[in-house]
């Protein structure tokens, strides 16, 4: 059975694709393939008390910084984040990085990234309107690193 959607959403300079769908493993897990282009600054720092993550390298490298420790991610390398650590990313490379999210259980899907799109959009280059985006992280069970 193909689980894969494929859909490729843009947020920002990133790109997204879920192989894994939350409800297609009953909630167990979520995957998703994510590009980050070179020079590229990410999330905000934020933490998720709800789900683990796992990151895992696959091209290029990405600068990891977790509960305050800076860490680089190549490819066949892991990264594990516990629930409530606070983590970002940034790609300080000048080639472009991909890496795979594991999402354990598999509560963060593609309407999360949808909507954080939509507000980037809404923003028209400008900056986003940041309670806008406080407000839907936290409809998704992140939370905003102060």
């Amino acid at each position: 059975m193909t689980t894969s959607t494929r859909e490729e959403i843009k947020v920002g300079q990133m790109a997204i694709r879920f192989v894994v769908e939350g409800e297609q493993s009953a909630g167990s897990v979520a995957v998703f393939e994510f590009d980050v282009p070179a020079g590229a600054k990410v999330p905000v720092p934020h933490s998720h008390d709800g789900y683990e993550e796992t990151i895992y390298g696959l091209e290029g490298v990405l600068a990891w910084t977790l509960e305050g420790k800076q860490t680089e991610l190549g490819p066949g390398e892991a990264l594990f984040i516990p629930r409530g650590a606070v983590h970002h990313f940034d790609n300080t490379r000048d080639v472009d990085a991909k890496a795979l999210a594991i999402v354990t259980p598999g509560i963060l899907g593609p309407d999360f990234f949808r909507e954080v799109a939509a507000i980037l959009d809404a923003a028209a280059g400008g900056p986003p309107d940041l309670a806008a985006v406080a407000a839907m992280m936290r409809r998704h069970g992140l939370t905003p690193a102060p």
